[in-house]
């Protein structure tokens, strides 16, 4: 069969030059932001394979993995690490449980003591992360003084509150639209089947929300880890720094960067991190498209 050419009218040929204008527009957005986004990155996983303190010159460039090396021997680097990743995972815990109880009492409260709660958690999101460590530090001076009779109070259980205050309320909005997608019945329905109140939070509500709970306790993880602010103002002596203040990997950044150039390991644990962490977003995407697969295969067997 030959087929037939349609021979457009003026306006569609311009709608079509439009389009194609668009798409042409709009995918080379979408690549400079990319570039933007991650040359910069790659530069610094290329040069994490050289032990130059400064990075640029591809002409003496040495291949090595001398920093690797390096950045296992630093003991100064693996002990902002080790309170890094401590005080991350302690606060995002903490933070996860508190934001998830928070969204799901929420929701089954009052409508006006719900919009009151919504309200209230929002002014954090949108809020100066300065405000926030500012009123913090005056707390807990105010604590210390009237309270503990002058004593300092910062160490690690004042930097701990700071990095929940400041996690706890993308946790209570990562868990709310999926409280929000769930039938609202399903909880009462529970409870006429037998179940006991524990029983239907945990069977019924929670397998409902969980995707909003693991989303909203690797939020926590990953402000806790880049934090500086709030940890700048809030830490102490603690962890495992013993008697020493409390270094994390953004203010051990800061304190290299005023006495001269941030040490060549500090490359390879970036590039350390961002490999770890794109499997993890690589894992979590294998196993959210093996669910939806399943469900089809499910929902096909049912028809």
């Amino acid at each position: 069969m030959v087929r037939e050419r349609v021979a457009l009218t003026p306006n569609a040929k311009r709608e079509r030059r439009n389009s194609i204008l668009r798409k042409t527009l709009g995918q080379t957005a979408i690549w400079l932001v990319l570039l933007v986004m991650y040359v910069p990155i790659l530069v610094l996983i290329v040069f994490s394979f050289d032990k130059a303190t400064n990075i640029g010159n591809f002409a003496d460039f040495h291949f090595t993995f001398q920093l690797y090396k390096d950045l296992f021997n630093d003991e100064e680097i693996m002990v902002a690490l080790g309170n890094t990743i401590l005080l991350a995972v302690i606060s995002a815990a903490i933070s996860t449980v508190l934001g998830t109880c928070g969204a799901i009492g929420a929701f089954y409260s009052k409508k006006r003591t719900r919009a009151l709660i919504e309200n209230v958690t929002q002014i954090p999101v949108v809020n100066a992360e300065i405000v926030m460590a500012l009123s913090l530090t005056v707390m807990f001076v105010f604590v210390g003084t009237y309270i503990f009779g002058g004593a300092n109070v910062f160490g690690f259980w004042t930097l701990l509150a700071g990095h929940i205050v400041l996690a706890l309320p993308f946790v209570y909005l990562s868990v709310k639209p999926k409280l929000q997608q769930m039938d609202p019945a399903l909880y009462e329905a529970a409870m006429d089947l037998g179940c006991t109140q524990n029983q239907a939070l945990w069977k019924a509500v929670m397998p409902e929300i969980l995707p909003g709970v693991a989303s909203g306790f690797l939020l926590s993880i990953t402000l806790s880890l880049d934090d500086f602010i709030v940890t700048a103002f809030t830490r102490g002596a603690g962890l495992l720094s013993g008697d020493k203040t409390i270094e994390t990997l953004s203010t051990l950044v800061q304190a290299k960067i005023k006495k001269g150039p941030i040490p060549p390991a500090m490359r390879a644990l970036t590039t350390l991190i961002f490999v770890v962490v794109l499997l993890i977003v690589i894992g979590i995407t294998v196993y959210r498209n093996v669910n939806a697969k399943k469900k089809k295969v499910r929902k096909g067997r049912a028809a």
